[in-house]
């Protein structure tokens, strides 16, 4: 019996050491990368960069553009940016593109083209300046004799006459 006591307990002893497995790795789990000496937060979907320049600013989006998981069209899209809506720029990586987050300082969630958003403080003035700006039509005109002439617009053929 006292044997059976003395194996008992350094069978549970032996159990209580063990170590569990840490948890498997999914594309949601959280890991940390240091580039350029910039501590980054990201999901393992999302790829570090290769380099990175701090911008940390708030940006507006253009357009609907989607964020990537790679600075490039190669990778899988996370989700879209909300045309007009306000997101942080925590910097720029390889080919000029934008490693973004939700909140400042935040959790980097993907990578979005340069060009699908601006400055925060610009956006109106973006706006503005991108708009259509409306054509004038030329008229073309001929004499018809006298103090008459008949003209006409390029956009359409009917001739009036003055």
């Amino acid at each position: 019996m006292n044997k059976s006591l003395v194996l008992t307990l350094l069978a549970v002893l032996t159990l209580a050491s063990c170590k569990a497995p840490p948890p498997p790795v999914t594309d949601d789990t959280l890991v940390t990368s240091e580039v350029n000496g910039v501590k980054l937060v990201h999901r393992h979907a999302v790829a570090a960069p290769g380099e990175f320049t701090p911008v940390n600013q708030s940006f507006r989006a253009l357009y609907g553009a989607s964020i990537m998981t790679t600075p490039d069209y190669s990778g899988k899209v996370v989700r879209y940016l909300e045309t007009g809506k306000t997101f942080e720029v925590l910097g720029r990586v390889e080919h000029s593109w934008l490693a973004i987050a939700d909140e400042p300082q935040g959790t980097l969630i993907g990578y979005v083209p340069p060009k699908a958003g601006v400055e925060s403080s610009r956006y109106d003035a973006t706006l503005r300046s991108d708009r259509p700006r409306p054509r004038r039509s030329k008229q073309v005109c001929v004499d018809v004799g006298g103090a008459s002439k008949a003209c006409r617009t390029n956009d359409t053929a009917t001739w009036i006459l003055d």
